[in-house]
């Protein structure tokens, strides 16, 4: 059963700046040609633009009650850690400065919030991934509705109400500390 679903669809504007793009470039290419290179210029740039836009916007993530996928990557649900929902600035540092070379990174340039999901369990080849979304907080919300319902909860979870776990709760995002760096955030 699906949890939580969105299509990581390119926006409007980046439609209208392409068609302006071909435009501009498709009537430079056609300066002092005939018309019927200026109808293949304009065919074959509008072509490679939409195409273009739509391989990037055909990019789905789901989570389900099991797993959580992104892209063309399967993440068991019992093999993650941390989640946290990252502001434009934060996603930018682990986008950049702060990211992990290992890291799997879905990430679209019209996209500048997004969530942080560790992997954890055994030394894993991708310490975390780094979603891009439209909808950070409830993204990260539905991957641990579907861990708690699930039963793949993380270890600090405070089942029993004791809060005998606190100590290693879940940090807040901007106490996140990836890579090899110490001076995170």
């Amino acid at each position: 059963m699906r949890v939580y679903r969105e299509r990581l669809g390119a926006p409007a504007s980046w439609w209208l700046v392409s068609a302006v793009c071909v435009l501009l470039f498709g009537t430079t290419l056609w300066a002092g040609l005939s018309v019927a290179v200026a109808v293949a210029a304009y065919a074959g740039l509008a072509a490679a633009c939409a195409a273009t836009l739509l391989i990037w916007g055909k990019v789905t993530i789901e989570v389900t009650k099991a797993e959580l996928l992104a892209g063309s990557r399967r993440l068991p649900l019992d093999q993650t850690g941390l989640v946290a929902a990252l502001d434009a600035s934060q996603a930018r540092e682990l986008r950049g400065p702060r990211a992990d070379p290992a890291a799997y990174l879905l990430i679209r340039p019209y996209l500048t919030e997004a969530v942080y999901v560790e992997v954890a369990g055994k030394p894993a080849a991708r310490p975390y991934w780094l979603i891009g979304t439209r909808h950070p907080a409830e993204l990260a919300a539905a991957i641990e509705r579907a861990r708690l319902h699930g039963g793949t909860a993380p270890p600090w979870h405070d089942v029993a109400g004791d809060h005998a776990a606190k100590a290693g709760g879940p940090r807040p995002a901007s106490e996140l500390s990836p890579g090899k760096d110490s001076n995170a955030w």
